[in-house]
């Protein structure tokens, strides 16, 4: 399944162009990163695949769902297989962590379970365990707005772990968060995606995280695909050609392992 995108384009209300021709595609199972310079459209291109905006132009296939001609209960029953992690997760602050938790499961509860649950949670352990994943189980009681900016963004991928989504969009995902921290963070959403055969894809503001962790790199400029690569195959032109136009100092490419093949995964300690 996973998802295509053919010839999608995006038209703010203003009139700027958010995307234009993109022709993108991933297998069920696949872990993509999107890197380019702010502005360039990764965070759009991330929008139209939550479907959280709808493409003027081209055609968007989603988990074999064609988005064209939808009806409103089929909408909600894609939108429930597909999870988000946002930068800023937008968790209510007087909300206890564990409910923000289980809401990735909302959508995919009947309605008196979703309803009973915001009264009293209905799966405390299963909230624990993602929180753990995070080690942030500690906090499974607490009111989000107790939390750190970083405790926030594990908060937020604790709830899209236990959503189980099939198409999971992490936008920046651990901005917040130091560099290991980060990279266990990253490879914990793409060991976790490998496991269930979920389709992943990142946009992340540090390259080298990328190129790291990703065995696919996608560089968004100016809302097109300035290129498509595996993570070996991505030279110091492309990241070059990426960013110097834009006013920005292109990150250096650094030699080192290539990424991974996914893996399952394993307990990991995260340092608070």
């Amino acid at each position: 399944m996973g998802f295509a995108l053919e010839g999608v384009g995006l038209t703010h209300a203003n009139g700027s162009v958010a995307l234009a021709g993109i022709s993108l595609a991933a297998r069920q199972g696949e872990c993509i990163a999107l890197i380019g310079p702010s502005g360039a459209g990764k965070t759009s291109l991330l929008s139209v695949l939550a479907t959280a905006w709808t493409p003027d132009q081209g055609s968007a296939q989603l988990l074999g769902t064609e988005l064209r001609g939808l009806s409103a209960p089929a909408l909600r029953a894609l939108r429930a297989r597909i999870g988000t992690v946002h930068q800023a997760p937008p968790l209510p602050g007087r909300q206890r962590v564990v409910t923000s938790v289980l809401a990735g499961r909302l959508g995919q509860w009947p309605a008196w379970k979703a309803l009973a649950s915001l009264a009293y949670p209905m799966d405390i352990p299963g909230a624990r365990a993602a929180l753990a994943q995070v080690d942030l189980d500690d906090k499974l009681f607490a009111r989000c707005d107790q939390l750190s900016g970083g405790q926030l963004q594990r908060a937020g991928i604790a709830r899209v772990l236990y959503q189980q989504a099939a198409l999971v969009l992490a936008d920046e995902p651990v901005s917040a968060l130091d560099p290991t921290l980060a990279q266990a963070t990253v490879r914990l959403l793409i060991d976790d995606a490998a496991q269930r055969g979920a389709t992943l894809v990142a946009s992340l503001h540090a390259v080298d995280l990328a190129l790291n962790c990703f065995a696919r790199i996608v560089g968004i400029k100016g809302g097109r695909i300035a290129f498509d690569l595996p993570t070996d195959q991505v030279r110091q032109e492309h990241l070059q050609a990426l960013y110097a136009s834009e006013g920005q100092t292109p990150p250096t490419l650094q030699p080192g392992p290539a990424a991974p093949a996914p893996a399952t995964p394993a307990p990991l300690t995260l340092c608070r």
